[in-house]
């Protein structure tokens, strides 16, 4: 069964409360029983994050190495700051799909920059909660596609 972690960033706790006009009115709990319910549709599970501290986001990356076959992540902040994050990303060379709530590019100059985005295979942003839907359908086709390439080439 392939198995994602799910890493939230700083601040995506408040969700449902933090800005709604920015970042809608559904919460990270709802966002995260919608992730696990669409999972197990497809026959996999996720495992959910929620850090406010890099370092935490960190070790959760490298853990993720032991047990997972890719991440879903939304950085928020530290997406335009980490690159400790990226790093990491680039470290376990697990596939990775970057997600976003808000279009970035719609936004301040300094969230145009993405460290992640020259370590995951893309990025989706600007759909609200259902930029992580499409980022997990996006991440288990990659992996199912790439399972039946390995299982073919044995």
């Amino acid at each position: 069964m392939l198995s994602i972690l799910v890493l939230h960033g700083p601040n995506l706790n408040l969700l449902g409360v933090r800005e709604p006009g920015i970042y809608g009115s559904t919460t990270l709990l709802e966002i995260n029983t919608s992730l696990a319910a669409l999972a197990d549709k497809q026959g996999a599970r996720v495992e959910t994050f929620q850090s406010n501290h890099e370092g935490m986001l960190v070790d959760a990356i490298h853990s993720a190495l032991e047990f997972h076959h890719g991440i879903l992540i939304n950085a928020a902040a530290y997406t335009h700051t980490s690159v400790a994050i990226r790093d990491a990303i680039s470290a376990v060379k697990l596939p990775a799909v970057e997600v976003h709530l808000s279009n970035v590019h719609q936004r301040e100059a300094f969230r145009h920059h993405s460290y992640l985005s020259a370590v995951v295979l893309g990025q989706i942003s600007g759909f609200g909660a259902q930029s992580y839907y499409l980022g997990l359908q996006a991440l288990l086709t990659h992996l199912q596609q790439k399972s039946f390439t390995d299982a073919s080439a044995s």
